[in-house]
């Protein structure tokens, strides 16, 4: 998101180019549904569903709620408040990170 000296932060850009690529994984009812979702107008419904899904990411120990909702609801309340990306992007690239240092243990054993 533009600041007001007109320039982007590059890990917020790279925040909103990580879940265009994640929304093409997606199957195209769900991906639809999400583009429905981020769009601009939509800000009356986005909000209240961020915060049922970070909410309902807390109640991981009860069936069909789990963490899964928990990044979905801070992805979605990103779109509102763009000062989360930049902590979002980061937080994505270490836990990318983290898992590629898995996958190589994994795979050398």
């Amino acid at each position: 998101m533009p600041n007001p000296q007109g320039s982007t932060n590059p890990l917020a850009q790279a925040w909103d180019d990580r879940i265009a690529r994640l929304l093409d994984l997606l199957p195209k009812r769900v991906g639809d549904a999400i583009a429905w979702l981020r769009a601009p107008s939509r800000r009356w419904v986005r909000i209240p569903a961020a915060i049922l899904l970070i909410l309902g990411g807390f109640l991981a120990v009860l069936p069909v709620f789990g963490l899964w909702m928990l990044p979905l609801g801070l992805a979605l309340l990103s779109e509102d408040l763009p000062g989360m990306k930049p902590s979002l992007e980061r937080a994505a690239r270490w836990l990318e990170a983290k898992w590629a240092r898995v996958v190589a243990w994994w795979r050398g054993r």
